[in-house]
C-alpha cells in the first residue's frame, strides 16, 4: 500500500512540475514547420469539426474551359490540384496568427491559417520539389512593410480560401527589400502560385497586390484587390480559368511581362467573371493576351495590350479613354495581330484621338460580335480582313474594316507613314509559339 502511495506522489510531482515549466516558456517569435515538428511548436489544437470535416474530404473540383488551337494551346495548362478548390485537411497542420510571429514553412504539406495578426508574414521556404498549400481560413494580416505571404523557394504554392470565410491581407506603407530581392506586393511569389478556394480575400497594397515571379493561376475563388500599383503581375504567364476577381489599381490590372526576355508574358482567360478599374492598362501581356471564355469588364486608360490579342469567346467589355484594343510591337517572337474567333466584344471609347482597335500590325476579323462605339473605331498598319461574324460600328452594322487613321498615329501626319507592313523583327516567331 505504502508502494502505491509513493507512486501517486511521485506521478503527482512530475505533472505538477512539468506545468510549472509549461508556464514559464517564452513565445517564440518566428515558428518554423518542418517534417519533424508539424505537430509540435506553434500549431494550435486540432479542432472537431476540421477533423470530422477533412475524414470525410470530398475534392470539388471546378473544369477549366480551354482550347488547344488558339495561339496558346491551354490543353494541359491547369493540373487537376489547380482546379480543386478545397484541401484535404487530414493531415493539415493549423496555426493561429500572432502578431510579431513569423511563420515558416520548410516542408511540402497543407498549412491551415486562422485569426488575425499585425506584422506577421508566412514565409514559404522550402524544397524546390514540394508543394505546399496555404488554406486561408478566417486570416487576417496587416503588415507595414513587408509581403504577408512571401514565396522564397518551393515547386509550387496554392494560395486557398476556406469555403465561407472572410480574408485579408493587407501592406500599409513602402515595402522593404529582403537583400537583393524587391518584395513589394503583398504576396509575393518566387516560385508558380496559385489562387483558388471556396471563400472570399481581400487584398490592400501600398504597391502591387499579388506579384508572381513564375507562373501565376487564378482557378477560384472571391477575390478583391485594390493596389497603388500593378494589382496582379508575373514573370511568365498569368492563367484564369474560374473565380470572382474584382480589381481597382491606379496602374495595371493584370500585367505579365518578364523584362530578361520578351518571348515570355502572356496572359491566358478561359473563364470566371473579372471587373477592372486602372489608371492604366486593364489587361497587358507582352506576347499574348488570349481570351477563350469568361465574363470581363474593364474600365481604364487602354483596355487590352499584347503583340497579339486573340478573343476567341466570352464576353468582354471595355470603357477606355486611349485604345480599346491595342496590339503593338512587344515581342519579337510574335506577329503583331489583332483577331477576334469569337465571343462578343464591346469597345466604348472617350473622344479625341481614341482607337477602338488599335493594331500596329494585322487586324483579323472571323467571326464573333465586335460592338464598337467611338469616332476611330479600327486602326491597322497592315493586313485588316473581314471574314465572318458581326461588326457594329456606333449602332450601325457594317461588313467593312475601315481604317479611319491610315499608317496610325496622329491622324496621318508627316512621316506617319513608318509603320505600314509591320516594323522590323516583327514577323519573327508566328504562330510557332504554343504550348508555352
Amino acid at each position: 500500500m505504502k508502494r502505491i502511495i509513493a507512486l501517486m506522489l511521485s506521478a503527482m510531482l512530475m505533472i505538477s512540475l512539468a506545468a510549472c515549466a509549461g508556464n514559464t516558456e517564452a513565445e517564440p517569435t518566428v515558428t518554423t514547420v518542418s517534417s519533424a515538428d508539424q505537430a509540435s511548436a506553434g500549431t494550435s489544437a486540432p479542432d472537431p469539426a476540421t477533423e470530422s470535416a477533412s475524414s470525410d474530404y470530398s475534392a470539388v473540383k471546378t473544369g477549366a474551359n480551354v482550347t488547344s488551337t488558339g495561339v496558346i494551346d491551354a490543353t494541359d495548362l491547369f493540373s487537376d490540384r489547380d482546379l480543386t478548390q478545397n484541401a484535404d485537411l487530414s493531415s493539415a497542420v493549423s496555426y493561429t496568427l500572432k502578431s510579431g510571429s513569423d511563420i515558416t514553412i520548410d516542408t511540402a504539406g497543407v498549412y491551415v491559417l486562422s485569426g488575425t495578426a499585425t506584422d506577421c508574414s508566412i514565409i514559404v521556404d522550402a524544397d524546390k520539389n514540394d508543394k505546399v498549400q496555404i488554406v486561408l481560413s478566417g486570416a487576417g494580416i496587416t503588415n507595414t512593410s513587408t509581403p504577408c505571404i512571401y514565396v522564397k523557394n518551393a515547386d509550387k504554392v496554392f494560395v486557398t480560401t476556406a469555403e465561407g470565410t472572410d480574408n485579408s491581407l493587407s501592406v500599409t506603407s513602402s515595402f522593404e527589400a529582403d537583400g537583393d530581392v524587391n518584395t513589394d506586393a503583398v504576396i509575393f511569389s518566387k516560385d508558380d502560385l496559385v489562387l483558388n478556394g471556396l471563400g472570399t480575400l481581400t487584398v490592400n497594397s501600398a504597391d502591387n497586390g499579388i506579384s508572381c515571379k513564375d507562373d501565376l493561376k487564378i482557378t477560384g475563388g472571391t477575390i478583391s484587390i485594390n493596389s497603388e500599383a500593378d494589382a496582379v503581375e508575373a514573370n511568365d504567364s498569368i492563367a484564369i480559368s474560374g473565380g470572382t476577381v474584382t480589381i481597382s489599381t491606379r496602374k495595371d490590372g493584370l500585367h505579365a511581362e518578364n523584362d530578361d526576355d520578351n518571348s515570355k508574358g502572356y496572359i491566358y482567360i478561359c473563364g470566371g467573371t473579372i471587373d477592372i478599374t486602372a489608371s492604366a492598362d486593364g489587361i497587358q501581356g507582352t506576347t499574348v493576351v488570349q481570351i477563350d471564355d469568361g465574363n470581363i469588364t474593364i474600365d481604364s486608360r487602354e483596355g487590352i495590350e499584347s503583340t497579339y490579342v486573340q478573343i476567341n469567346g466570352g464576353e468582354v467589355r471595355i470603357d477606355a479613354s486611349d485604345d480599346g484594343v491595342n496590339a503593338s510591337n512587344k515581342s519579337s517572337s510574335y506577329k503583331t495581330i489583332a483577331e477576334f474567333n469569337g465571343g462578343y466584344v464591346y469597345i466604348n471609347m472617350a473622344q479625341g484621338d481614341t482607337d477602338g482597335i488599335d493594331s500596329n500590325g494585322d487586324l483579323y476579323i472571323n467571326g464573333g460580335t465586335v460592338d464598337v462605339y467611338c469616332n476611330s473605331p479600327f486602326d491597322y498598319d497592315g493586313v485588316g480582313e473581314y471574314n465572318g461574324g458581326t461588326i457594329k460600328v456606333n449602332g450601325e452594322t457594317t461588313n467593312e474594316i475601315t481604317n479611319q487613321m491610315m499608317g496610325g498615329g496622329m491622324g496621318g501626319q508627316p512621316g506617319d507613314m513608318g509603320g505600314m507592313g509591320g516594323q522590323p523583327g516583327d514577323m519573327g516567331g508566328g504562330m510557332g509559339g504554343r504550348g508555352f
